[in-house]
This record gives C-alpha cells, sequence and structure tokens, in this order.
C-alpha cells in the first residue's frame, strides 16, 4: 500500500490547530507543517513509480519502502521512498543520490557562499534559519551546480567593439599538487557602443607575460571582440606586445594612479609632500606639449636626488601620456584603472575570509557567484556618455559601427 494513503488529513488539522495555538514552531524538523510536507512528498513519489512501472515492459515491480531523510526549507523530512525490484526507478522530485529538495535552499547557500561565508558558517546559518543540518560534502554539492554555468559564461559570445576596456590582476592562494601557490587573476572590464560595464572575462593564470597576454586578447577575439579602442592597464609585462599583435589599432593608457603609486615607494616621506606638488603640474596639464614641460623641470629638481623615478616616467611616457589627446571627457574614463580596481575591490571584500581554495576550481566558482551579484548593479551608462560618444565619434569614425 503507499505510504501516503495512511495519511489522516482530518487528524493532522485537529493536531495542527491544536499545536498552532499552543505555540509550537510551523517550521523545522517537528513543525506544524512537516508532517503535510512528508505526505506530499511521498504521495509524489507514489505517482512517479506508478508511472515509471507502467512504461516498463520487463516484469519489474515494487519491492517495499526505504528511508531518506530529506533537508528542505521547512526543515529536515524522514520519508519512505519506494522502490522497485531492478533498481531502475530514478524519482525526480527527490533524486536517489539527493537529500535536499528546495531550490530556495539551494539559492539560500549560493548567497551565502558568494559572500564569501565559511562552510562552517554555512552550516550554522541553515541550521539556525530553516533548522536544517547541512554538510560540507552537501555545500560542495550545492556549489558544483554552478560549474556549468561558469563554463557558459566564460565562453559566452561578446560584442564586436568595445570603446574602452580596463584589466588588472586579483591574487589569490591555491592548493595545487599538494602545495599552496600564488595565483592571479586577471580581470577584464569593458563598455560598449552604449556606455554600459561588463566582465569580458576573469583569467587564471600563475605568471603574466607575452605569451599569456596573447592567449586572452585571442579569447576575446574568438569570442567576437573584432575591436578595441583604448586599453587601460597597469603596467602589465607583455601585455601591450600580444594586443598590438591581435588588436593593432588599439592604444594602451597606462594608469597615471599606479604610475604616481610606483614612484611614491622610492621617496622619502619627508620629500613626499613636495615631490607630489611638481609631479600634479605634470599629469594635470592641459596639454602633452605642457606636461613634457613640466616633466623637465621635474627632472631638473629632482632627477639627480631620484633618478629611479624619473626614468620611470621617461621610460613609460609614450603610454601613460595617451589621454592627453583627448577631452576631459574621455579623460575622465581612461584616466586610471579605477572601475576595475573597485571591481576587484568588492572581489576582496567576499575572499578575505577564505585561506588558501582547495583548487582552482573552487576559485573560479566563488568568483563567478560574486561577480553575477556585482554586475548585476551596473545597470547605468559611464557618466555623461552621450558627451564621450560624441566624441568617440569623431575621433575614431566608422570604427564606433553606431546603428543607424
Amino acid at each position: 500500500m503507499a505510504k501516503s494513503e495512511n495519511f489522516d488529513f482530518e487528524a493532522f488539522q485537529k493536531t495542527a490547530t491544536d499545536r498552532i495555538r499552543s505555540g509550537s514552531p510551523l517550521l523545522g524538523t517537528d513543525g506544524v507543517f512537516t508532517p503535510l510536507l512528508k505526505a506530499f512528498l511521498e504521495s509524489a513519489l507514489e505517482a512517479e513509480m506508478a508511472e515509471h512501472l507502467d512504461g516498463e515492459e520487463s516484469s519489474n515491480r515494487r519491492n517495499g519502502h526505504g528511508k531518506k531523510q530529506v533537508k528542505t526549507n521547512l526543515g529536515t523530512v524522514e520519508i519512505a521512498p519506494p522502490r522497485d525490484r531492478d533498481g531502475t526507478f530514478q524519482p525526480r522530485i527527490v533524486s536517489k543520490r539527493s537529500n535536499v529538495l528546495s531550490s530556495d535552499l539551494d539559492e539560500t547557500i549560493l548567497l551565502l557562499y558568494s559572500q564569501g561565508t565559511s562552510y562552517q558558517d554555512i552550516s550554522a546559518q541553515m541550521m539556525q534559519i530553516y533548522g536544517v543540518e547541512i554538510s560540507e560534502s552537501t555545500i560542495t554539492r550545492i556549489t558544483d551546480k554552478v560549474w556549468p554555468l561558469v563554463q557558459e559564461w566564460r565562453t559566452r559570445p561578446l560584442d564586436a567593439v568595445y570603446p574602452f576596456v580596463w584589466l588588472d590582476a586579483i591574487h589569490f592562494k591555491v592548493r595545487k599538487d599538494g602545495r599552496v601557490v600564488p595565483m592571479a587573476v586577471y580581470c577584464v572590464i569593458g563598455v560598449n557602443n552604449e556606455g554600459y560595464k561588463s566582465l569580458l572575462g576573469m583569467y587564471l593564470g600563475e605568471s603574466e607575460g607575452a605569451k599569456f597576454w596573447l592567449g586572452v586578447v585571442t579569447d576575446l577575439r574568438q569570442r567576437g571582440v573584432e575591436d578595441i579602442f583604448i586599453a587601460c592597464i597597469d603596467n602589465l609585462k607583455g601585455f601591450a606586445e600580444a594586443i598590438e599583435c591581435v588588436f593593432p589599432q588599439t592604444e594602451v593608457q597606462l594608469c597615471i594612479v599606479h604610475q604616481i603609486r610606483n614612484s611614491v615607494r622610492f621617496i622619502p616621506d619627508k620629500d613626499v609632500k613636495a615631490f607630489m606638488r611638481d609631479l600634479k603640474k605634470v599629469y594635470r596639464a592641459e596639454t602633452k606639449e605642457k606636461a613634457e614641460m613640466k616633466l623637465d623641470d621635474l627632472e631638473k629638481d629632482w632627477g639627480k636626488k631620484y633618478p629611479t623615478v624619473i626614468e620611470s616616467w621617461r621610460r613609460n611616457w609614450g603610454r601613460l601620456s595617451n589621454y592627453f589627446q583627448y577631452t576631459d571627457h574621455i579623460r575622465r574614463v581612461v584616466y586610471t584603472t579605477n572601475t576595475i580596481e573597485a571591481f576587484n575591490r568588492q572581489l576582496r571584500k567576499s575572499t578575505k575570509t577564505k585561506g588558501a581554495f582547495t583548487s582552482e576550481q573552487a576559485l573560479m566558482k566563488l568568483l563567478y557567484l560574486v561577480q553575477e551579484r556585482i554586475t548585476q548593479k551596473w545597470n547605468k551608462p559611464v557618466f555623461n556618455w552621450n558627451a564621450v560618444l560624441s566624441e568617440l565619434s569623431i575621433i575614431f569614425g566608422d570604427r564606433l559601427r553606431l546603428p543607424l
């Protein structure tokens, strides 16, 4: 006899009414509504078994019932799923290898996981909220469901044209081959023709260089990107050479803020204020010509004392000074890599409680979930985009590919 046929709804209704009046909890393992959920699940399983046996051409038949504890957002429920002699029954509502029912439960776990919550704290919160004990292996199985989405996201098609692209790295520790190794995740953010930001990709690597960057920009090309106007980067080794190979028309703008930070590292505290006062005259000049005059003055005043700093500005000047050819509208966009640094800060906020990740896949699962949460808020175009677009159309002409 089907287990659900033993459920006495009238008795349940009376008992539930009495328990509600006495203040018993509605949810949880011993909640008022838990018996009703148990009856529903067993009834649904019996219906699935009947459908399964009707479709069998063999002599397969029922073989009693088993016992199983199922975790739901109403608490843990013990059910008696039906079994068949051939063992071919694969229930859909509660699969054989799953002990978690509710998608709401999965979504809650994934939300907590994306916020950098530890497995231990996730388990504690699930017990507090739902009265459900969730093991680390169950949490892993739930987060593993994200991996196909990660792979799909990493290979999704991109727009043909991105006027602006930013690249920067964020570093993590990952267990690999029995040891903990530092690894960098290189994030690429683009702005499309409508002025909206999107995360184009996250690329994991142990080291950077022309070969690595060639793989990154080739991936962008293979996913549909045909043109990038300006790429804003920290002074990433080998990137300029790689992007010139794949996108030869792209201008590379080195981040001024990164250059300043690197310079200040070599200046003693007693001279920082005075040096910065003179340096500002360089990068805040109205034109490139005026900036170069101020750079000459900077070298006269500080070159003998800090030759390494001045030499760095001279060596990188070609790519540091690209922004001078634009008006303030575009300068504000390409002046620094603040856009991607702000994104990386939010990644760090959600991963700061983590030590070493157990694998590269574990790291990418978490970063994918975090970026999904962050990028949902990217629903406004870049500030003053109409003015930026107008200037872009003059400078880059037909490359912009605006719809008629």
